[in-house]
């Protein structure tokens, strides 16, 4: 059995798109007739010119292959151009190639993925989901108000979920780590209020944010936080110096989590060996796939560090996260986006139960993908998946991000 034929489909999420403003699938056929499903997380550049980076990895490094042989493919992504080290665009695109080598193997064995890393660990795994607008809530408000979050985190938590993550510390600028304003850690404040009033000890509170603050605007940041004990402060400087990062996880009484920007095991490493963050959230369409996050969590586990993988994406990628998650013994939780979209594009083939996703039994990822729909739905925008603001931050009246997709775009 080889690797033969590959298929990519860009697929935009209906308004207001929660999971970003598209999803990058991608479908690898072998020359036995079996299907593979993969999805390649973000990327810093346009779906067009990824979807050629998508298909010369795969003609490069993969085809002709078999697709148990996923070191040997990986080892060639990685050393491609003469560079072996992370290169986000090159292994986002093997990420989702390999995701569907094992959707594949899974496939031709009769067995779910996490059989063949090791089987069942966790029998069901806690599930955490964003703050997300409900009905009666608007679409602009929603993010500048701790009253409306709360009523988001008292339906969540009346849902089953045990963890809740906002993020409303903005903005996400391309300036790179600046200096809260005095006004976004007032609300950041207000936030954390007005949940932690709203679900008690019902459910962990999970602090986002983007790195979007320098090392003295983060430690202000969190330390303002700590009164209401939030599980993690997500990410707080820029990933690309794990070691500010540490004095940022010296300096504040809330774990450190980071690792959905990053990719494959060396940068996980850094982190690691810095002590910049207690809490890695690898998401699998980038950081190298489904073997390489397994890789991640063992070198966690050596120091002590949880895993929770990263999902703002689509249910392909979200089908990977939980085969990892359960077969890995240092399983914190897993993020979850739950949408009609989400659920349709896959049959309805996960679910979340009273906020636990039971241990899939199908064969290879144990989803059913409607093809049909996801050619359907072809994203015609020229935004990226996700796009940093060229504004600095606004210190005289105030920021703010929205979640998703900009209502604007709705």
């Amino acid at each position: 059995m080889k690797l033969q034929d590959l298929d990519i489909i860009v697929t935009a999420p209906p308004a207001p798109g929660w999971g970003g403003r598209y999803w990058i699938l991608v479908k690898v056929t072998t020359d036995t007739g079996i299907t593979g499903w993969g999805e390649c997380y973000a990327a810093g550049v346009g779906p067009d010119a990824m979807a050629h980076v998508i298909r010369d990895v795969f003609s490069r490094h993969m085809e002709g292959e078999r697709p148990e042989n996923i070191e040997r493919m990986f080892r060639r992504a990685y050393s491609s151009g003469f560079t072996q080290r992370p290169d986000p665009t090159v292994i986002g695109a093997f990420s989702g190639l390999e995701i569907a080598c094992w959707d594949i193997l899974g496939k031709d064995r009769d067995c779910p993925v996490h059989a063949l890393l090791g089987g069942v660990m966790n029998d069901r795994v806690r599930a955490y989901s964003y703050l997300y607008p409900l009905p009666q809530h608007d679409l602009t408000e929603f993010w500048t108000s701790p009253e409306q979050a709360g009523e988001s985190a008292a339906d969540l938590v009346a849902r089953g979920y045990t963890a809740v993550k906002f993020d409303p510390a903005g903005p996400y600028t391309m300036r790179g780590g600046h200096m809260p304003a005095m006004s976004d850690i007032s609300a950041s404040v207000a936030f954390c209020k007005a949940i932690r009033e709203a679900v008690g000890d019902r459910a962990d509170l999970l602090f986002g944010t983007h790195g979007q603050f320098n090392v003295a605007g983060a430690i202000r940041l969190g330390q303002a936080l700590e009164p209401y004990s939030p599980l993690w402060f997500e990410e707080p400087i820029p990933p690309d110096s794990p070691e500010d990062m540490a004095r940022v996880a010296r300096a504040v009484r809330i774990p450190i989590a980071t690792g959905e920007r990053l990719t494959t095991m060396a940068e996980f490493a850094a982190v690691l060996r810095s002590g910049a963050a207690e809490i890695l959230q690898p998401a699998l369409g980038r950081a190298g796939g489904i073997w390489e996050a397994r890789k991640i969590a063992v070198l966690a586990q050596a120091f002590t560090a949880q895993m929770a993988p990263h999902l703002y994406a689509g249910p392909v990628e979200w089908a990977a996260n939980i085969q990892l998650a359960v077969s890995i013994p240092n399983l914190l939780m897993a993020e979850t986006i739950e949408t009609p979209f989400h659920n349709d594009l896959i049959r309805g083939s996960i679910t979340v139960e009273n906020g636990f996703i039971p241990a899939p039994t199908a064969p290879g990822l144990g989803i059913d993908v409607d093809e049909d729909l996801a050619r359907a739905h072809p994203y015609t925008g020229n935004g990226l998946h996700l796009e940093m603001q060229e504004a600095p931050c606004d210190y005289a009246n105030g920021n703010t991000f929205q979640g998703g997709a900009p209502a604007g775009e709705s």
